[in-house]
């Protein structure tokens, strides 16, 4: 057995150049200056994380490590910089030498220069997400795989499979869902693929990200030289985020601090909601029994909110069992007490915070100070509705709007075809669903279907276009009413004639899709959107999801909620110019203030992580939408959900709004009565005030039906002469 012998720290000691116990508070010195060993700092929302792990860099230096001994991980490319531009602030430029990034680019940095001892090159390229998408096709056109048989599932599809298998270390069977999954009748098939895929990457000499941290870690493995040259050289390593990571860099932790021991790992247990994505709980929660001698540190002086909402958060997640308990202490002041909204609906709680954001904004608060949190997309239907309605800027931070997204466009697509078949940009869209129809395809498809629409330019005139009925004056010229399509024209005689021009791989999903559009057609059907809406999913739009998609369930969800939003309206046609003029508004508005950032931010709360805002007003908190029904029905998803709407009330600074709707609209049974999400059933009342919104008689709080036959637009709530 090798006997150790410890070196001394080879600067000279000095006076320490920062004041640590000024610049720090009591709980924050402690962890910065922790002796050698495990460490895990549990910093609570809003107590300093990033300030904490800054000073422990630092002080580390003044330690008389050498800062390129040091290795600083963190989730994010922009994190990193700003620590190691903080640490070399205050250390006088020293520090450049310190190893810094996320783990992907450290995982480069490592392959770069032994990517041979895997068998690659060491100027490998490394794939994006289409590169990816691309050669995982090339594999399927190479396995001779039958697509059609079994619906073989989509290359995007697949990459997201492949990429949760490395990251939670399920095997395949696990990962898809077993024989309850989408995938079972292929899942031989998709293992042909994925042992191609692996293949094909190392002879063309690519790396995917996922590579670059599995690749990282065969590489400690299986190469005892190269492990021992990194657990020499990293004395320190510290990891940003750490209930962020998963199976696979818990494991790459593990085997680079197995010499030194000198792992600390910061982050909030409390904050741990990215399972979905392969984030695995147990690597902070089970941290002090991997290394049983590992120091617990836990920061909880909250900078960022009012003791009153540190109260509420506090309540909020002291149900959970697994976790570290903490108490967030405020620093700031009094303010008001958490209100808890109780509206009618969901159409009245839009109005409400719409309202509620204007006259903030009236009081000096921002509209960019204002966000709008929500567990689902969906949740925001009517409220991006009542913004768009009122003319007041919002922008998403959770990316696409509702009403954009993919697969709310492709079920729009098939309800323009059959209100109008002169849509060519339906059509074309509808066809590139199609197996092996690209752009060329569904241009010669448009082509042969156009060619049998009826000559004569009045029939054609008397169908409405969407795209046209989305302006605002023809809306506006009957009363938000479109006007009467005249006589109806067929689709589905039409795409039987076009049968012809549809490839030989396409011919069996184009006959089902003949056939849902003819089902579309009936008469019985034109009048109730939400009928027409759930017959395409059933006849053969969830089938492409699951085989498109890997959140299918989500895509779903949302189209479910579309369905019932559709059953409000009494045709097709105030449906769509609904959906268009959604849309198009936003176009211009986006349009005339480029150079405008004050808006209103909307977003689900997993984007909002990190953020923080002056106001946050919560939505939708119905047990079975927060938390949502599929989540609570284990113990874990309980939990999680509940972390989920701690990181919710933790990103306010002064107010906080929470908002739940008594009814909602239930797909053929009408408003029913909604249950308050639990979690605010938990919080004790004297925490909370509640208020009950009143509608004036003559206000806008109409009966959903009522609403949607009503002229679209609505005064706006700003002057034209204002910056918006």
């Amino acid at each position: 057995m090798a006997r150790e012998y410890s070196l001394n720290p080879t600067s000279v000691p000095q006076t320490l150049r920062i004041d640590y116990v000024r610049e720090l508070n009591d709980q924050q010195y402690r962890a910065v200056t922790a002796q050698p060993g495990p460490a895990l700092v549990l910093a609570g929302a809003g107590a300093g994380k990033t300030r904490t792990l800054t000073y422990r860099v630092a002080w580390l230096i003044e330690q008389g490590i050498p800062a390129d001994r040091i290795l600083l991980l963190t989730f994010t490319n922009k994190s990193a910089r700003k620590m190691m531009q903080r640490v070399a602030e205050l250390l006088n430029g020293e520090g450049a030498l310190l190893w810094g990034g996320t783990f992907h680019s450290v995982g480069v940095r490592i392959l770069r220069r032994h990517a041979d001892r895997l068998g690659y090159r060491r100027d490998f390229s490394i794939a994006d997400r289409e590169d990816v998408k691309d050669l995982i096709a090339a594999c399927i056109a190479d396995s001779d795989i039958d697509i059609k048989a079994g619906r073989f599932p989509k290359p995007e599809a697949l990459a997201d499979l492949y990429s949760m298998m490395i990251n939670t270390g399920k095997n395949l069977e696990e990962a898809s869902g077993g024989e309850i999954g989408p995938f079972a009748n292929v899942l031989d098939g998709i293992g042909a693929v994925r042992l191609r895929f692996i293949e094909r990457k190392k002879t063309s000499g690519i790396m995917d990200f996922d590579d670059l941290l599995s690749l990282w870690v065969r590489l400690l493995r299986d190469c005892p030289d190269v492990a021992d040259l990194y657990q020499r050289r990293f004395q320190h390593v510290l990891v940003d985020e750490y209930q962020d990571t998963n199976r696979l860099q818990g494991e790459l932790l593990d085997l680079l601090t197995v010499r030194h021991r000198n792992l600390m790992a910061v982050g909030d247990d409390a904050q741990s909601i990215y399972s979905w994505r392969g984030a695995d709980f147990t690597n902070i929660i089970n941290f002090p029994v991997r290394h049983p001698d590992a120091q617990v540190f836990k920061i909880e002086t909250n900078y960022r909110s009012t003791p009153e909402i540190l109260a509420f958060a506090n309540a909020a997640i002291a149900a959970n069992i697994r976790q570290f308990p903490k108490i967030l202490q405020p620093a700031r002041s009094s303010g008001m007490k958490p209100a808890v909204i109780v509206t009618t609906d969901a159409r009245e709680q839009a109005s409400f915070v719409a309202q509620r954001a204007l006259e903030l904004r009236d009081e000096g608060v921002p509209l960019n100070e204002q966000c709008v949190l929500y567990r689902s997309h969906f949740h925001a239907m009517e409220l991006q509705m009542e913004l768009t309605r009122r003319n007041i800027p919002y922008s998403i931070t959770s990316g696409i709007r509702f009403f954009e997204q993919a697969h709310i466009k492709d079920i729009a697509a098939y309800l323009k075809l059959v209100s109008n078949p002169a849509d060519e940009l339906a059509l074309k869209r509808l066809a590139r669903m199609l197996p092996g129809v690209g752009g060329k395809g569904a241009e010669k498809i448009w082509a042969a279907f156009s060619a049998r629409l009826p000559v004569a330019s009045q029939a054609l005139e008397a169908v409405v276009s969407f795209n046209d009925a989305s302006d605002k004056d023809a809306l506006s010229d009957n009363d938000g009413i479109l006007p009467e399509a005249g006589p109806i024209i067929f689709v589905a005689p039409l795409l039987v004639a076009a049968h012809p021009s549809v490839p030989k791989k396409a011919a069996a999903a184009w006959a089902q899709f003949t056939a849902t559009v003819s089902q579309c057609e009936a008469p019985a059907l034109r009048s109730v959107p939400g009928r027409m809406i759930r017959l395409v999913v059933e006849a053969d739009y969830e089938n492409y999801l699951k085989n498109t998609h890997e959140n299918a369930k989500n895509r779903l969800e949302d189209i479910v909620q579309l369905a019932a939003f559709a059953d409000q309206f009494t045709d097709v046609g105030t449906f769509l110019a609904q959906l268009a003029l959604q849309t198009n508004l936003e176009a211009e508005n986006t349009q005339a203030r480029d150079d405008d950032d004050e808006r209103l931010k909307l977003s689900t709360v997993h984007q909002a992580k990190g953020l923080e805002f002056k106001v946050v007003f919560a939505i939708m908190l119905c047990d079975g939408l927060f938390p949502s029904g599929r989540s609570s029905e284990t113990t874990d998803g309980e939990e999680e959900e509940r972390r989920l709407f701690y990181v919710a009330v933790t990103r306010a600074k002064d107010e906080l709004y929470l908002c739940r709707p008594l009814l909602r609209f239930i797909p053929s049974g009408g408003d029913a009565l909604q249950q308050p999400s639990r979690f605010l059933a938990e919080i004790p009342l004297a925490l909370t005030e509640e208020w009950n919104v009143k509608p004036q008689p003559s206000s806008s709080f109409n009966s959903a039906r009522e609403r949607s036959q009503q002229p679209s637009e609505a005064p706006s709530d700003f002057d034209e002469d204002m910056p918006f």
